[in-house]
């Protein structure tokens, strides 16, 4: 891991690996860049890969407050300033395709390509938003352990739940990790976030949008909210809601074939690129 301090003054860490078109992958709530161990390796023989540990997340700092997904975009966008990166993919699982998501609207100029990996452009419902209240009502009254001990085997499918009894436990151990601050904040900013198809649908780049068949967490009908020539919709067999954990080398292989892809057409000068996979 490496770590900087970023010019608002928060320390990031962040693994940076390979060579190649620039990749940044964004982990999920309660997660952190240790979420893309199985699938780093094989990303990085292709690709540059920049994964950060968000804020409150990991090895990164926190800070108090509510941490909307407009701010943990803007600190996706320093990391890239202090990496002397113009531009670079950005790809977000669950909370991380939120920021993604984020980031395409309010810094368009810096992306080469946006991905939701297990996530939606949609906003939480009432029920969702109650939902985030309330664990962040209690985490801040028992701390972070127990509610990844019942978060954690929901993510994945329910035929793993058993069969891959040391993801499941490396999920926990790096959700545990989690700063209450962290968890707490990030629960608060994704039940304010907007609806964001409209950035799907206007979007120039190149987009990916990767689902699991299994993924008990995004529903099937928000998983493809829009279906446009630029946007790559693919959808792994033996996956929940952590295919990097699951299914680590079909989700590298579904990743390594978009920024392929979209470099060809990059390189073409076509603006536009994609289609179903």
């Amino acid at each position: 891991m490496k770590k900087m301090k970023l010019a608002d003054g928060l320390t990031v860490a962040y693994k940076d690996e390979g060579q190649g078109a620039p990749v940044v992958l964004l982990h999920g709530y309660c997660g952190s860049s240790r979420y893309w161990d199985k699938a780093l390796p094989l990303l990085a023989k292709e690709m540059r890969i920049i994964a950060p540990d968000a804020r409150g997340h990991g090895d990164s700092g926190a800070t108090e407050g509510v941490y909307s997904m407009e701010l943990l975009a803007d600190d996706v966008e320093r990391l890239l300033d202090a990496l002397q990166l113009p531009k670079a993919y950005v790809l977000g699982h669950s909370m991380g395709g939120y920021t993604a998501l984020a980031f395409a609207e309010k810094h368009p100029d810096r992306l080469l390509g946006v991905g939701l990996v297990h996530s939606t452009a949609y906003p939480d419902d009432e029920a969702g938003k109650a939902g985030r209240l309330k664990v962040a009502e209690r985490v801040e009254k028992e701390g972070v352990r127990p509610f990844i001990d019942e978060l954690v085997p929901k993510l994945f499918a329910p035929e793993h739940r058993n069969a891959m009894p040391d993801e499941l436990e490396a999920a926990k151990r790096i959700g545990y990790g989690t700063s209450a601050q962290g968890a707490i904040g990030c629960a608060l900013g994704m039940r304010e976030r907007p609806d964001r198809r409209h950035v799907l649908e206007q979007v120039r780049v190149p987009a990916l949008l990767l689902a699991g068949e299994a993924d008990a967490v995004v529903p099937p009908e928000k998983r493809f909210p829009v279906d446009r020539p630029n946007v790559v919709r693919h959808e792994l067999k033996a996956a929940g809601h952590m295919s990097m954990m699951e299914a680590p080398e079909a989700f590298a292989q579904a990743v390594v074939s978009f920024v392929r892809e979209a470099e060809k057409a990059r390189a073409s000068g076509r603006e536009e690129t994609g289609g179903n996979v």
